[in-house]
């Protein structure tokens, strides 16, 4: 079972959200902590699962993927083999960089992002719509991010 999170603890996951790449030193004087103790709680952190790993936040229209579609999926029949099989195939494709499994009237969530309209048709018509069990999709255009978070920490 993972110990109690803390102030400082949270303290230094906000700091490390800030920005991962924060030295040693710089984390531990933000959080007010010597560096030994700081390393640490950042190592009994990650052992325990909640900080799962360190990444770059990647803007993709500098790499030329500025279209996001936000496409719902509704499967012929929601059981564990159709599941799989669905997730197996979605794994496959770079396109799509979210997919969540949705309680309501549809079974998947999917965040495709392509250069543009005439790819993102090219990926449903030789993709998702291939896939086997797929009964429906509904896609949405999203005009502007308004908020990018990350993660929620406190």
């Amino acid at each position: 079972m993972p110990r109690d999170i803390d102030a400082k603890d949270l303290r230094i996951l906000s700091e490390l959200h800030r920005d991962a790449r924060l030295s040693q030193q710089v984390l531990s004087e933000r959080v007010g902590l010597s560096p030994t103790p700081c390393a640490r709680r950042v190592r009994l952190l990650e052992e325990d699962g909640v900080i799962t790993g360190y990444g770059a936040r990647i803007d993709e229209t500098r790499l030329g993927f500025g279209f996001s579609v936000f496409v719902s999926v509704k499967l012929t029949r929601q059981v564990q083999d159709r599941l799989e099989a669905f997730e197996a195939a979605i794994g496959q494709y770079p396109e799509v960089v979210d997919c969540w499994l949705m309680t309501g009237s549809r079974d998947y969530l999917l965040r495709v992002v392509v250069r543009g309209l005439e790819d993102y048709e090219r990926f449903l018509t030789t993709r998702l719509t291939r896939i086997e069990g797929v009964a429906s999709i509904e896609s949405a255009i999203p005009i502007r991010r308004v908020k990018a978070q990350g993660a929620r920490i406190v």
